[in-house]
């Protein structure tokens, strides 16, 4: 066996590369969003794309029942790839419109103390940029640490503070973006996924009639995609059953309000570097601030609200007063909003989302869902 070091690199830095040097596995070890103590692995399969679930838990099951060790002979070897940085670094470049340039935007970008804290800065200047980094220090506990798309508050204060056009916030392993406007707005992953489909669909590039996204994106993007006559296919939360419904139903373009973006003709995976370009080809083109472009869609009044429960064998979601609080603000909501809920995936939470047009009845309806749910949970 023979391991191809690349790192500090990007997540998908690594997807690209496990396709371009054919191997046989990717794997990423990174907190991704999260405090260091979070570390993880992402694994890529040849084709540069997540392994499924399946394929996931047939190791993890190899792990749990002890894994056979090979011999020292066997073991192989390692080296490390010295110009790793720099092919991801022109691969992201490319997926810039030739011609284009960003000559004469003061732009700030937050890499969250993580993997992509020198190729982000060095992707912004050469194609024209000037770049203030921050969030570019990593010592191997500070990553994530109040900065990056998790934490816009630094990013939105260091582009006030700059007198930038613009704010790019990474994550950790940078496969998820942020922006910020010159007055340091947010502006998140369905904003940015309106603005690059609207774009997409004037050029004639966008795939599938629409773009891919998950429950929890703002219904003020599916509206404004219906409005210029495209449409939102929603998934389950997560990135790879985005990519799934993405590849199964022929779309190029997908993701997550948290930032997460898929764009299948130049990556296997969420890129948030890439993103951020196809924003600021768009911004190029039109002349215009980012804060004009990105207002594609005013985002209805949407509230999240986590209710813990002790893991036992019956779940509130059963109880009927919680069933009867479920169905009541659905129907309070009506056509103008909706109501989510759904069982965390790796905790004993319950997530109780409402998003509508009218603000306080949104956040009534959350309140009664959880008031039971709480209730029931005793």
């Amino acid at each position: 066996m023979v391991v191809t070091l690349l790192g500090p690199g990007p997540t998908p830095a690594v997807a690209m590369l496990t396709r371009s040097l054919r191997a046989d596995l990717g794997v990423m070890i990174s907190a991704s969003h999260n405090p260091y103590a979070d570390n993880g692995v992402k694994l890529f399969g040849p084709d540069g794309f997540k392994l499924s679930d399946a394929v996931e838990a047939e190791i993890e099951a190899h792990v749990d029942n002890g894994v056979a060790l090979a011999d020292a002979a066997e073991l192989g070897r390692a080296r490390r790839l010295d110009d790793a940085a720099g092919r991801y670094v022109e691969f992201v470049k490319a997926t810039f419109p030739r011609g284009l340039r960003l000559d004469g935007l003061k732009i700030v970008v937050d890499c969250a103390n993580g993997a992509a804290y020198k190729v982000a800065p060095a992707v912004l200047w050469e194609l024209g940029a000037e770049v203030v980094a921050v969030g570019c220090d990593p010592d191997g506990f500070n990553i994530n640490a109040a900065c990056g798309a998790t934490h816009a508050e630094a990013l939105q204060s260091a582009v006030v503070a700059h007198g930038a056009e613009l704010g790019i916030a990474l994550d950790g392993d940078a496969d998820r973006v942020i922006l910020v406007d010159g007055q340091g707005r947010v502006v998140d992953g369905d904003q940015v996924m309106g603005v690059i489909a609207r774009g997409l669909a004037r050029d004639g590039l966008l795939a599938g009639g629409g773009v891919v996204a998950t429950v929890m994106s703002n219904l003020g993007l599916e509206r404004f995609l219906a409005g210029i006559g495209l449409k939102l296919a929603r998934t389950k939360v997560g990135d790879r059953y985005v990519i799934e419904h993405m590849r199964a139903h022929g779309y190029n373009l997908g993701g997550e309000q948290s930032g997460h973006v898929i764009l299948a003709d130049h990556a296997t995976t969420g890129d948030g570097l890439v993103a951020a370009l196809q924003v600021l080809a768009e911004l190029v083109k039109a002349e215009r601030p980012l804060a004009e472009i990105a207002a594609v869609f005013a985002p209805f009044p949407q509230l999240l609200r986590n209710v813990r429960y002790s893991n036992g064998s019956v779940s509130p979601l059963d109880a009927e007063r919680v069933k009867r609080a479920i169905e009541a603000g659905a129907a309070a909501m009506g056509t103008n909003g909706r109501v989510l809920i759904r069982k965390s995936g790796t905790e004993p939470v319950i997530r109780v989302m409402a998003e509508g047009a009218d603000e306080s009845l949104v956040r009534r309806v959350v309140e009664d869902i959880c008031g039971a749910i709480e209730m029931a949970a005793r």
